[in-house]
């Protein structure tokens, strides 16, 4: 049995008791003997507790659970920093507000910790991130303290996150900062992983779980950014706008929003790019092994890769189809999508 399930039978019980008994008060009003009517109104009671039982009880219970596990650390301790600093300032407003005449009295200290409650939480939630990054500038910037983050925050789009590098290039420390996935950035990766084409739900699955592991990573810290960008639809645009706000770079593989952002002055830091960068680097004259795999587009052109997929188009490399030679090299090319060696066999 589920918990949907065994709330709507509590709740059944529980309302259903409560409208017979509400019907044994409202037989005088409705004219009815009593006991048909509190038959009727624990009917209706049933009817009630099937329904709105799990709305009233599990899916808000769920729903909380889920934001919390979501929030961002940062962000749930200096609500809970400022919910707690406002009830202490009702605390120390309660005693006077309590000699007030009544019903000022017993209304006011209650309803002023309410309501300092609930805006010193909402107060230290909405600027959590200048809180976190001031308390970082005063602590000990080497240490990885609770409250201690990057000297930047840097923005995560929906196709590094698919691609999934970037999780081990986190773990490598080289990027120094804080890694930031907007709401909406997470909400369209929610929606290709429930896409109806296959392809593309697995792409979108692949990008959550990736997220997932960047969340777990003790490495380098990590943040869910709940800023929004009214008025903006297209996630790229909302993403731009919102590096152009926090003054923050972006990580992508997406060309298109490469270009957007540096348009408008954002810095960005290409997955792609620093693939091509780390690859292996041979100058003309080096010597490397080669295994010819297929036919290059010249004649007598023969093609192989390296261990890091750097393609080698080895001139005179036909007659040697399927087989593992030495090559030498004499140029190269590098691209912005990718680095292509020449070659010929080393007579050697």
């Amino acid at each position: 049995m589920t918990i949907d399930f065994i709330s709507r039978m509590i709740g059944t019980v529980v309302f259903a008791l409560l409208g017979a008994r509400f019907g044994v008060e409202s037989a005088g009003a409705v004219g009815l003997p009593v006991d048909i009517t509190s038959a009727i109104f624990a009917l209706v009671g049933v009817l009630i507790g099937l329904i709105l039982t799990p709305w009233l009880t599990i899916r808000p219970l769920r729903r909380i659970r889920q934001t919390i596990t979501e929030l961002p650390v940062d962000m749930l301790l200096t609500s809970l920093a400022g919910m707690s600093m406002g009830l202490l300032l009702a605390l120390l407003l309660a005693y006077p507000l309590a000699q007030l005449e009544e019903p000022w009295g017993e209304l006011l200290p209650a309803a002023v910790s309410l309501v300092a409650g609930y805006l010193g939480l909402v107060i230290f939630r909405t600027r959590s991130r200048e809180i976190v990054g001031l308390l970082g500038e005063q602590g000990n910037k080497r240490n990885r303290g609770l409250f201690v983050s990057g000297d930047r925050t840097i923005l995560l789009d929906t196709s590094v996150l698919i691609d999934g590098r970037i999780v081990d290039i986190a773990k490598t420390g080289f990027i120094g900062g804080t890694l930031g996935v907007p709401r909406f950035v997470i909400t369209e990766l929610h929606q290709v992983a429930d896409s109806s084409d296959t392809l593309r739900r697995n792409r979108g699955r692949h990008g959550l779980t990736k997220l997932n592991e960047l969340q777990r990573d003790a490495v380098m810290p990590f943040k869910i950014l709940e800023e929004d960008i009214p008025g903006v639809v297209e996630v790229d645009d909302k993403l731009v706008a919102l590096a152009v706000k926090m003054n923050a770079p972006i990580i992508t593989n997406d060309y298109p929003l490469n270009r957007i952002a540096e348009t408008q002055g954002v810095t960005v830091l290409n997955v792609n790019s620093l693939s091509n960068a780390v690859r292996s680097i041979y100058l003309p004259g080096d010597t490397l092994p080669i295994r010819i795999i297929q036919e290059g587009r010249e004649p007598d052109q023969g093609v192989g890769y390296l261990e890091d997929g750097t393609m080698v188009v080895v001139e005179g490399g036909k007659p040697f189809m399927d087989r593992t030679i030495t090559v030498s090299v004499t140029k190269f090319i590098n691209k912005d999508t990718g680095r292509m060696f020449f070659a010929v066999p080393d007579k050697e």
